[in-house]
């Protein structure tokens, strides 16, 4: 592997300037990355609050029990228990390890914590929060596969109808290794495929819920380098975080309206807020039947909106204490639960998230808390070498590749093989028949009126044999300049698929299938830097 940076901006005009580290957006964070003694501060706010180390130590420990695991993660969660600080990163569990930014956070946080260890001399633990919480089904239930000249979604077969939480969503073992199998089929044989196959058979059988099976791939990848793992849905983790839940429900009407003020700030700055807050906000949810409903608050009045349920505020307490379980965050709440758990450095974030994070800021001062340094992810994209050749083949730049893809080029191929003469040719003889056409309207007028419906049909059928012919000149240009095409497609399936960044589309495992176990350890082992570049890794 090698590795070079490019300056691209960020897909949002507020993570972009997050980057550069430029006024106001740094005014809506409470620590500048471009400080050289920003970590050493954070460390020293950290270390001024405490944490309930050894119950986080012992929830994590036994979230992990039965999963892959190493020395590496027990130093990890010794670590814990004493007086380690972390990096943090979530994300929804996708099927299979979803997108590629997915993996991109994860070594972001391990890359992080293990150069702020070295830097500060201080034990950095990489922690990876798993959204289980979450209910959005569609956006985890499928991967992009290569059919033809196309990258389809390939959706898992089995439906949920409920919003239920993607812990509690369970697969059939058999339609998993179905599914499986249709995917690699698609990836193509290599020596690699069927010890994949073996081994994520294995998984899939050691396994019921989707974000299970997640974790176990995770950490069967990542396990060497300490990274720990935790589903925000565990409910020995929901009971270590029922007094902040408490918290958060009795204080929830003033943290919506914290947050509503930061948005007002920042349209003030330009920019659209990101969250979708109404003032009625309570920014919990609660299961119910089976759903995980998203709560509203009027007064001391509790209730959601699509199935009528009202709770009083002592009658929502009640149910914390009996069962907290029920309760989860939102995209407001989740942070400041993180924040209170866990002695955390730095929070990885992606351009979205850093877009939402610059929303909370009141907030975390609402509740006597520092939001952490918001580190942006490492952004990556990788670069086969058949593609690399491909891209030079075509007088492209990778640049141009990852931010416009291949269109314009493709374009002005095209329009070089345009033959002019050819064209001006067809247009002359076209512009004469029209003119001799209008010449036997008016001499066939003169004997029936009626004619004219047949003429106008006679004309419309030979102008009709030119498009045919234009179309079958184009078909013979692409098929003489099929390589050439097949060669742009190809170019934009890997580098900028379906018009957006290759993170966004492809999947490990095709990474996997074709260079083996071996790639994501590599691929982690890379001397990354956090100075807001892009990083592309050539294989």
């Amino acid at each position: 592997m090698e590795l070079e940076s490019l300056n691209i901006p960020a897909i949002n005009r507020f993570a972009s300037q997050y980057l550069k580290q430029e006024e106001p957006v740094t005014s809506f964070f409470h620590y500048n990355l471009n400080s050289p003694t920003v970590y050493s501060e954070r460390m020293n706010d950290i270390q001024s609050r405490g944490f309930p180390r050894a119950g986080l130590a012992e929830c994590i420990s036994s979230y992990m029990e039965e999963l892959p695991g190493s020395k590496k993660v027990e130093e990890s969660l010794e670590k814990i228990k004493k007086d380690a600080v972390t990096v943090v990163a979530g994300q929804q569990a996708g099927l299979l390890t979803g997108p590629l930014y997915t993996i991109h956070k994860i070594i972001s946080v391990i890359q992080l914590a293990r150069q702020q260890e070295a830097e500060l001399k201080h034990p950095v633990v990489p922690v990876f929060w798993i959204a289980g919480e979450d209910h959005d089904y569609q956006e985890v239930n499928h991967i992009y596969v290569e059919k033809g000249s196309k990258l389809e979604k390939t959706g898992y077969p089995e439906r949920v109808i409920d919003k239920k939480m993607t812990s509690q969503i369970t697969y059939t073992k058999s339609v998993m290794k179905k599914w499986l199998d249709e995917i690699l089929a698609a990836f193509g044989e290599t020596e690699y495929t069927k010890p994949l196959s073996v081994e994520l058979y294995e998984m899939i059988d050691n396994e019921e819920s989707i974000v299970r099976f997640f974790a176990r791939i995770i950490m069967s990848l990542f396990k060497d380098f300490g990274l720990l793992v935790i589903d925000s849905s565990y409910p020995s983790l929901r009971r270590l975080e029922s007094q902040h839940f408490q918290y958060l429900i009795e204080n929830s009407q003033s943290i919506t309206n914290e947050v509503l003020k930061q948005q007002d700030e920042i349209r003030g700055n330009g920019f659209h807020p990101q969250l979708d807050i109404a003032p009625t906000s309570a920014n919990l949810f609660l299961q119910i039947r089976n759903e995980r409903a998203l709560l509203d608050r009027d007064g001391n009045t509790f209730f959601e909106k699509n199935n009528g349920r009202n709770y009083s505020l002592m009658e929502l307490l009640s149910k914390l204490e009996e069962s907290p379980e029920t309760f989860s965050n939102n995209v407001v709440t989740r942070p400041l639960m993180q924040e209170w758990l866990f002695p955390t450095l730095a929070f990885i974030a992606g351009p979205g998230e850093i877009a939402y994070w610059g929303e909370l800021k009141k907030a975390f001062e609402f509740v006597d808390l520092k939001m952490p340094p918001v580190v942006p992810r490492l952004n990556i994209t990788i670069v086969e070498r058949e593609v690399d050749k491909k891209i030079r083949d075509l007088q492209l730049t990778l640049h141009g590749v990852i931010t416009e893809g291949v269109s314009t080029a493709r374009d002005a191929f095209w329009k070089s093989l345009e033959s002019p003469r050819l064209e001006s040719e067809m247009k002359e003889i076209e512009e004469e028949l029209k003119r001799k056409y209008e010449m036997i309207r008016q001499q066939a007028a003169m004997i029936d009126k009626g004619l004219n419906s047949i003429i106008d049909k006679n004309l419309e059928f030979h102008l009709a044999q030119f498009n045919y012919l234009r179309k079958k000149v184009d078909k013979a240009q692409e098929d003489k300049h099929s390589l050439t095409f097949a060669q742009f497609m190809k170019v934009e399936n890997s580098i900028r698929p379906n018009g957006g960044p290759q993170e966004r589309t492809w999947n490990l495992l095709y990474f996997l299938n074709k260079y083996g176990p071996g790639f994501v350890t590599d691929l982690t082992l890379q001397d990354f830097t956090f100075d807001g570049t892009h990083k592309v890794v050539y294989l």
